[in-house]
């Protein structure tokens, strides 16, 4: 190998080590402040380890707030989510690739355009729409209003248009239906897009913060962001307790670092794909 691409190499390796740092410093301070005591949080000049570690803030912590509550919340919520788009959106974005219908491009125009609106535009009608089903303040409300996504939609379509046309064609003239093309063709082959988006959702669903605050008005309902904006300001933690903040904030982020321990291999294929990165 030439010298010069070796010191390429370098460059790049230590680009993305100085991007890895920085970008989980946040992280790992957090998780060592929950271990310090307040005085050594807010010592100067400040220090990265505890002198001592405080495991009993987690246990004060966790007894001083219902964050199981808010976590089952957030997961279960979260994890209906992405069931639901999922299947809403593979047998949309079936529709729109391999069935022939009146105004199919009209269909994928308005749901393209759907999604140019601000997020905030669409809160009133949605609010109104739930108000009239009975469904504020609810499970079903959290889940249902958030069951449609125009991102996974369009997801969906573009991992389906790079599967050869021929493999639904052929499934057809053998006498399969649709469904059957859609859930043992299509998304098998396509799962690595599927992992993507599942992930996406749930860490989005997981950390959704306004809309549900807006249609949910009892505390057993609250998600771990509402539950820890709580225990941060109506608690009295607010500038007092900061070594109990950072550790609700450090059981709020431990799902989603399992989610991405599981989905690890799934996350690097899929950024793979995107990216036309190939092996060998």
């Amino acid at each position: 190998m030439k010298p010069y691409k070796i010191a390429l190499i370098g460059v790049r390796h230590a680009a993305l080590i100085a991007a890895g740092i920085v970008t989980s410093f946040p992280f790992v301070w957090m998780v060592l402040s929950s271990l310090k005591t307040k005085e050594e949080i807010w010592r100067f000049p400040p220090s990265l380890l505890p002198d001592t570690p405080v495991w009993s803030n987690f246990a004060e912590a966790w007894n001083a707030a219902p964050f199981g509550l808010y976590l089952f919340n957030s997961v279960f919520v979260a994890s209906v989510i992405v069931v639901l788009q999922l299947v809403n959106s593979a047998m949309a974005g079936y529709a729109l690739t391999h069935m022939k219908f009146p105004f199919r491009r009209a269909l994928l125009g308005v749901i393209l355009a759907s999604y140019m609106l601000p997020v905030a535009a669409t809160y009133l009608p949605g609010y109104i729409i739930l108000s009239n089903l009975g469904l504020l303040d609810s499970y079903a409300g959290l889940i249902f209003s958030n069951s449609v996504s125009v991102f996974s939609i369009f997801l969906a379509r573009q991992a389906f248009q790079q599967l050869p046309r021929e493999l639904a064609e052929a499934a057809k003239i053998d006498g399969a239906p649709h469904w059957r093309i859609l859930w043992t063709i299509l998304v098998p082959l396509t799962r690595s897009s599927f992992v993507i988006m599942g992930l996406l959702t749930f860490i989005a669903q997981y950390n959704n913060y306004f809309w549900p605050m807006l249609i949910t008005k009892s505390p057993e309902l609250q998600l771990v962001s509402a539950g820890l904006r709580s225990f941060f300001i109506e608690g009295g933690a607010y500038g007092m307790k900061w070594p109990l903040v950072m550790a609700g904030s450090t059981f709020t982020i431990l799902p989603l670092l399992a989610l991405f321990v599981l989905a690890q291999r799934w996350i690097m294929k899929g950024v793979s794909n995107a990216f036309g990165v190939n092996k060998g």
